[in-house]
């Protein structure tokens, strides 16, 4: 089983993304799906946008080699990760993850594992109208549970 993921500038569909997951199996029991958004980081002062700069390349070996811990950590079926750079208005999409399992107890497990690793992993830099986005603490608490 393999995870695909995808880095773009272009915005993603979830109910195109899960019947791509999910089309002509009767194996799989859950789906379960994430999608990370754009919010006015200032808490209503008025953000226009949110640029996230990566190098592709790292970015996509990255992404894989989390893909790739989670299907050996859960009996998954299918997953999807996609993970926009570029500039971002509020509202728009910024990561997808959707995984599939014949049992939804694998299926939401795998999904909070990648986006907790996604948070703190992925070589993503964020800069929102005021300047840069520190990491947050709680992110990294988040992450540290699935290294035991």
């Amino acid at each position: 089983m393999t995870v695909t993921v995808r880095l773009q500038t272009a915005p993603f569909d979830l109910t195109t993304e899960v019947a791509a997951l999910t089309n002509a199996r009767t194996d799989i029991g859950a789906v379960v799906t994430f999608t990370g958004l754009v919010r006015d980081l200032n808490d209503g002062a008025g953000v226009s946008a949110l640029t996230l700069e990566t190098y592709p390349a790292m970015a996509e070996r990255q992404l894989t080699e989390i893909a790739a811990e989670a299907a050996a950590r859960w009996p998954l079926l299918g997953g999807t990760v996609i993970h926009r750079h570029g500039t971002l208005a509020p509202g728009d999409g910024i990561v997808l993850v959707a995984v599939a399992s014949a049992h939804r107890h694998a299926a939401f497990e795998a999904a909070a594992f990648l986006m907790d690793w996604l948070k703190t992993k992925a070589p993503f830099w964020k800069r929102e109208d005021a300047g840069w986005v520190a990491a947050k603490v709680e992110d990294a608490a988040a992450a540290e549970r699935w290294t035991v």
